[in-house]
């Protein structure tokens, strides 16, 4: 079996070795012409250290030829390799020169010195502290290995960080590696191992973490593609998104308006309200000042009724034993008493008038209150809404402080109305009890009646008891009306506290509507171009992933033209553990022939 194999290679290299020598022959006889080619492809290799660091870098070149001839190719090499057939390449500064005599030719460049697209930094660290990869082959614990990407500013210009993408993979033992995490990537089984894949976009920079537990550490290379997206992203259709924008903008401004309304409208209410307040406040400190004034007048009264009660004792007897000094006496009180009168009937119909008016304007501010109910149900609709929770909070209590006033003022509005008749028919009782004194008055101010005095004295007397009885009703009544002052004054004062508490709460969610409308505006002028700003942000992100328009150019000179495609293929240096050197093998530095290497391309 092993002598079969080795004739069939011997074959093998017969053929491959004949076929430059027919060719060579053939060239001999016809000087190629200059060849055409297609389009050329470039595959960069690159050996990096395990820490990331580039070692090595060699391109292998792809063209598909049109005609077969001479084609010229640019690039800084040290040396190029035919990995074609077994023709000469010619290599003279920057410019390869080869004879292509097939569909696709290939050969290869190495590069010195020539800095990647990439700056790619990889680290380790074992147990919570960084360590060089020398020191990682047969170790125990925990284990970070941590990938950063960005720009290699060594690079100069650089399309290829802009456009292209990285895919990393790390490909790891299950009898090594457990627990595996990988932060920003992805975990996934690759037959009896599991694979680690992270991907850096397109000009972005990235950072990588995989983590896992580890045994007997070993590390296998890190492969690093670089490639363009596959990904070409179709504008997609925006209309129904942007005519949504569009709704929701105008429905933004058409909240802003409601809000200017609504501000305008509380603006318009908390001046109501304060106006109410400022009335209420004056109407209170009437009727403290009635209830004040409530005591003098009930004492007042008691002077004018116990006056009436003397004057009345003092006319009993004949007319003979009335002295003229009485009289004149009786007839000076009697005035003194119509002046009193007349100024309280004056005090009551003032009186009378300001409560009119006080209470006309305290009926027109209640009734400005909206009467319309708000249910507990709606309230919690409102707080559900999404506003503002400190405004809705103020709006509620607004609320509950207006109806608690509307309805306090309507329990007590009839005590209200009855106020100004009581004092009408107060002032009403006191003019005419004015007018009967000033009649009586009268009659002592005339000349008594020589013929019959004992029956004028008669009448007198009698008109001043009907007077002092009619008084006693009256002084009565002042004292039940006093006592009802002084209920009303202090369950106005309740009213009051209400209207108070309303004008502050007013004052706050007018405040709170301002602030609220401050920000509907803002709102509104920021989504006014919502539409177009949608479209502009879709338009940004395609273009930020969507690269399918990017036009390859060379990695290795700008004189190469016809490029069709461009990838990079990196290796970091794996880690290992050394192992004995078997005996017999192939001593260091020692080198290897052709044969040697055609066998290796057959061997396990």
């Amino acid at each position: 079996m092993k002598r079969k194999r080795t004739a069939v290679l011997l074959m093998a290299l017969l053929l491959l070795v004949s076929t430059p020598v027919a060719m060579a022959m053939d060239q001999g006889a016809d000087s190629p012409g200059k060849g055409v080619h297609s389009g050329k492809s470039e595959v960069v290799y690159a050996i990096l250290e395990a820490d990331g660091d580039q070692k090595e870098i060699y391109v292998v070149n792809k063209f598909s030829v049109e005609r077969p001839g001479k084609i010229t190719d640019y690039g800084p090499y040290t040396r190029v390799k035919n990995l074609t057939d077994l023709t000469e390449i010619k290599l003279k500064g920057e410019r390869v020169g080869f004879v292509a005599s097939r569909d696709l030719f290939y050969y290869q460049g190495t590069l010195k010195d020539r800095p990647l697209p990439w700056d790619i930094d990889i680290s380790y660290r074992l147990n919570g502290k960084t360590v060089s990869p020398a020191q990682l082959p047969g170790k125990d614990g925990k284990l970070e290995i941590r990938i950063r990407t960005k720009a290699n500013e060594q690079a100069g210009e650089n399309p290829f960080f802009e456009n292209y993408m990285l895919q990393i993979s790390l490909t790891l033992d299950p009898e090594i590696y457990r627990n595996i995490e990988a932060e920003g990537g992805t975990v996934a089984e690759a037959g009896k191992n599991q694979r680690v894949t992270f991907t850096a976009m397109p000009g972005k920079e990235a950072s990588f973490v995989a983590k896992a537990d580890v045994r007997d550490l070993e590390v296998e290379s890190i492969e690093i593609t670089g490639i363009p997206p596959a990904l070409s992203v179709d504008t997609p259709e925006t209309g129904d998104l942007t005519d949504g924008m569009k709704s929701l903008s105008d429905a933004i401004r058409g909240i802003d308006a409601g809000m200017e309304e609504l501000n305008g409208g509380m603006a318009e209410l908390h001046r109501g309200v304060a106006g109410l307040h400022g009335g209420s406040k004056q109407y209170r400190q009437g009727l403290q000042k009635l209830e004040q004034g409530s005591a003098e007048l009930i004492k007042g009264s008691e002077s004018i009724r116990d006056a009436l009660e003397k004057l009345s004792r003092s006319l009993e007897g004949s007319a003979d034993q009335i002295d003229a000094g009485r009289l004149k006496e009786l007839q000076q009180g009697l005035a003194d008493m119509v002046r009193g009168l007349r100024e309280t009937e004056q005090s009551l119909g003032a009186l009378k008038d300001r409560y009119a008016k006080a209470g006309d304007a305290l009926d027109r501010s209640i009734a400005a209150i909206p009467a319309d109910e708000i249910s507990g149900e709606d309230m919690r609709k409102l707080k559900a809404s999404g506003a503002d929770p400190r405004v809705v909070d103020q709006l509620i209590r607004t609320y509950t402080a207006a109806r608690a006033a509307k309805d306090a003022y309507s329990d007590v509005k009839g005590s209200f109305q009855a106020v100004n008749p009581a004092l009408e028919e107060a002032a009403k009782s006191v003019r005419e009890m004015r007018k009967s004194v000033e009649v009586i008055a009268g009659r002592l101010g005339e000349s008594p009646d020589q013929t019959r005095p004992d029956e004028s004295l008669i009448r007198l007397r009698q008109g001043l008891q009907s007077l002092s009885k009619q008084y006693g009703a009256f002084h009565s009544g002042l004292v039940d009306y006093t006592r009802g002052v002084a209920q009303l004054s202090e369950a106005y004062g309740g009213l009051h506290g209400g209207i108070a508490e309303m004008k502050d709460g007013t004052g706050q969610f007018q405040r709170g509507v301002r602030e609220l409308h401050r920000g509907t505006s803002e709102l509104a002028r920021s989504t006014r171009n919502l539409p177009d700003q949608m479209q502009s942000e879709i338009d940004r992100m395609i273009s930020e992933y969507d690269h399918s328009d990017f036009d390859p150019v060379s990695f290795v000179s700008p004189k190469n033209k016809r490029v069709d495609s461009v990838q990079f293929i990196l290796k970091t240096e794996s880690i290992k553990k050394e192992e004995a050197k078997p005996k017999g093998g192939t001593k260091a530095g020692e080198k290897r022939g052709l044969w040697d290497r055609f066998l290796d391309l057959f061997r396990g």
